[in-house]
């Protein structure tokens, strides 16, 4: 299970995120009116898929013994008619044959934040105050 909050004050548009003990600073670029204190909130989601991935194949290696000295992921979010659209480009080191690097693409397509991006999420929102 996973927590967060999220605090907006009067400052355009510097928002404060928890997360445990850590904190981030998610903003809009000064082109939108922010003040790019910190990555804006589809920055912050591409780096949750990114990280989740690099995570998840790593594990997967490290557990089958496979040879996997790095992975690099770049990552682009675009919208288009009303849907959004992420491209994800996986660069894989080390001594890895190619049916190691085939399972590991399938891998990539069933990591839990990629789960959860393909299938959507329920959100229930409540309003206080």
């Amino acid at each position: 299970m996973a927590r967060a909050t999220a605090h907006i004050g009067t400052t355009n548009f510097a928002t404060t995120i928890k997360v445990g003990e850590r904190t981030i600073i998610s903003d809009e670029p000064t082109a939108l009116g922010g003040l790019d204190a910190g990555p804006a909130p589809y920055d912050l989601l591409l780096a949750a898929l990114g990280a989740c991935t690099a995570i998840t194949l790593r594990m997967y290696a490290q557990r089958k013994e496979w040879n996997l000295t790095a992975v690099d992921i770049e990552l682009h979010h675009a919208s288009q008619d009303k849907r959004s659209h992420i491209t994800r480009s996986i660069k894989l080191s080390g001594d890895l044959s190619e049916e190691q690097r085939a399972r590991i693409a399938e891998i990539a397509e069933r990591t839990p934040v990629t789960l959860t991006l393909k299938n959507g999420a329920d959100i229930a929102t409540t309003v206080e105050g």
